[in-house]
This record gives structure tokens, sequence and C-alpha cells, in this order.
């Protein structure tokens, strides 16, 4: 009698758990690198190293007064560099920011003085102008297609001639009559050229002007749709529109920004020295260029911050007066800028490769 051998049932026995699997897409990245990833924490990590390596070099930094004209003097830089770095994020970037200031504040000048009106009138149209001026480029730059390079090279070569042959014109010399006993005056210079006492130390409005407008501009590009556009449009155009995104009006609209930002320091030096010179602000477009670029913001669009270019115009700041608070020949302020400038350049990049290596 044969034997029938009868299979045992099988006993389902649960896998026992191991280490669960990821990939490069899902693996969380340690915060380290996540606070690297920010374009804004390279250029916050020199601005300390800057202020540290001056407070040593040059004790009279840690005065008051001595860092309430540091911060003047990269308030007037930082209030260009906001909206130069905003477009510099929508892909864009305006050789003519510099001259634009002045052309701004030579409006408002021979306006009033010319015929003898209210200051207040000056300032008006000096914004229309000066917003005039963005739409300009930026409309030249969507209907034609040429490279901002080309459209603001054009614009700054303009302004600098109109500038210079116009002042000589009106007032027969190369700077604007003083305005300083005209009605509206006051007014206008509490707004944009005003100081005012925190403990004992005269504080210039304008970097009060300077936080808010970077505090505004922050909270643009993190929480509204706008700012949305502006990473959209920097980062492709083409995708951007093919998504719904207006490209045409961002574009115009982020150079008229820095139309108001060259409005905004042109009435402050109007209402500062009273006086405006027809040649300057040239040169002044690559110091804007270059804050926004230590900030962390990309010449090729698309990767930046409005908090960055706080701390790259500091940066510019503290080396200007620094460098004269230490006693050395100030002819060295801008060998310092293009290392600062460099090496800014090499440590986001570094930064940004640190962040993404998976």
């Amino acid at each position: 009698m044969g034997m029938t051998q009868q299979a045992e049932p099988a006993v389902d026995t649960p896998p026992v758990p191991g280490p669960k699997e990821t990939d490069g897409r899902t693996r969380q990245r340690s915060l380290t690198l996540r606070l690297l990833a920010r374009p804004e924490v390279g250029v916050f990590l020199g601005a300390v190293a800057v202020f540290v390596f001056f407070l040593i070099a040059a004790p009279t930094v840690r005065e008051g007064g001595s860092m309430a004209t540091v911060l003047y003097q990269s308030s007037t830089i930082g209030i260009m560099a906001l909206p130069v770095a905003l477009l510099m994020i929508g892909g864009e970037f305006d050789l003519s920011a510099g001259v634009a200031v002045v052309t701004s504040a030579l409006t408002a000048s021979m306006l009033s003085y010319q015929l003898t009106m209210n200051v207040w009138m000056g300032v008006i149209v000096a914004l229309v102008v000066s917003l005039a001026v963005g739409a300009f480029n930026g409309w030249v730059l969507v209907k034609t297609g040429l490279p901002s390079f080309l459209v603001t090279l054009g614009t700054f070569l303009i302004l600098q001639g109109v500038n210079l042959a116009v002042t000589k014109l009106v007032t027969g010399n190369v700077a604007t009559d003083d305005i300083s006993d005209m009605d509206g005056f006051d007014q206008a210079k509490a707004l944009f050229a005003s100081s005012f006492d925190v403990g004992g130390v005269q504080v210039k409005i304008t970097v009060v002007w300077w936080l808010a407008f970077a505090a505004l501009a922050t909270w643009v590009l993190l929480r509204t749709k706008y700012g949305n556009w502006i990473f959209a449009v920097g980062g492709s155009k083409e995708s951007a529109r093919a998504v719904g995104v207006p490209v045409t009006f961002t574009k115009i609209t982020l150079f008229m920004l820095v139309g108001f930002g060259a409005w905004f320091v042109g009435m402050h030096q109007l209402f500062s020295f009273n006086t405006v010179q027809s040649g300057e602000g040239v040169g002044q477009e690559l110091i804007y260029i270059a804050a926004a670029v230590i900030g962390g913001c990309l010449l090729t669009g698309g990767y930046g911050s409005a908090i960055g270019p706080v701390f790259g115009a500091f940066m510019f700041g503290m080396v200007n007066q620094g460098i004269v608070y230490a006693g050395w020949n100030p002819d060295w302020f801008k060998a310092f800028l293009g290392v600062m400038l460099l090496g800014a350049v090499l440590i986001n990049l570094y930064v940004r490769r640190a962040a993404t290596r998976r």
C-alpha cells in the first residue's frame, strides 16, 4: 500500500521590515543643504565676514555715527539694487539705471526752477518720465526680441547725451540751479532726504525706505502671483507663455520698477544737495548690477531673492566706508569690489552645486 505524502499548508510570514528605499527625488535633504540652497545665504556669510574684518581693521567703524554712514551708503545703492535684482530674476538687466537716476533728478529740478512751480510738480513729472523710460526699454525689448544689453545700452547713451545737452541748453551750465528756497522743498526733503535721531546718532530716512522696499519686494516674490511670473519668465519665457503667464506685461513692468527706483534715488540726490550735476550717474549701473549678482541673482535669470541684494549693498557700503575709516588709499575701492564680485560668484556657484548634489 503506497503512502501518500501530504504537503504542509503554507504559512504566510510577514516580511521583515527593512530600511525604506528612497530615490533622489524623495530623499530628504539635510537642513544645512536646504539652507545653502537659498540664494541669500552665501552673501550673508560674506557680509558678516566683511563686517568683522573692518571691525578689526578700522576701529572707527564700531562708533554709532560711522555705522550710520555705512548704512546710508548701503541704502542709496540698495534701493536701486532691489528692482535691478527683480529684473535680473526675470531674465533681463538694465544698463541705463545709473544715468536714469540723474535724468529723474534733472527733470524735477529744471522743471520746478525754470517754470517757478511748486517742487512737487517737478517730482510728479519726474516720476512719469522715469516710468516712461522703463516702459520704453521693456516695450522695445519685447517687440524686437533684442537682448536687453543692446536695448538698455542704447538708452544709456541717449540719456547720457540728453542729460548734458538739455542741462546746458536750459541752465547754461552743467548743473541745475539751487531749488532749496522754492515752495514744497522742505516737505519733499522730509520724505526723500531727511534724518532722524536714534540714540544720539543721525540716521538717514533712506535706510528706512531701503528696508521697507526690501520687505515689500520679498513679499511680492514669495507670496504673490506676480512673483511667480517673475521667476517663470526668467526661467523660460516660452514655457511661461505656454502656461498663461503674461510675459509682455511682466517684462515691461519690471523695467518700470527700475524706473521707479531711479526716480526715488534721483529725488533723494536732488533734495540732499539741492542741485544736480548732469554728468553724474555713469558707472553706477554696474554697481547696482554687481550688488544684485553678489546677492545671489543669476545673469541668466530665474534665480535669486530680494534679501540677497540687501546684503550685497551692505557689503558695498561697508567696503566703501571701511577703506576710508581704515586710512587706506580709496583708490583700492574698485579693486575690492572686483574681488568681492568674483568671490561671490564663485561661492554662489559652489553653494548651489553643493545644495543640489545628490
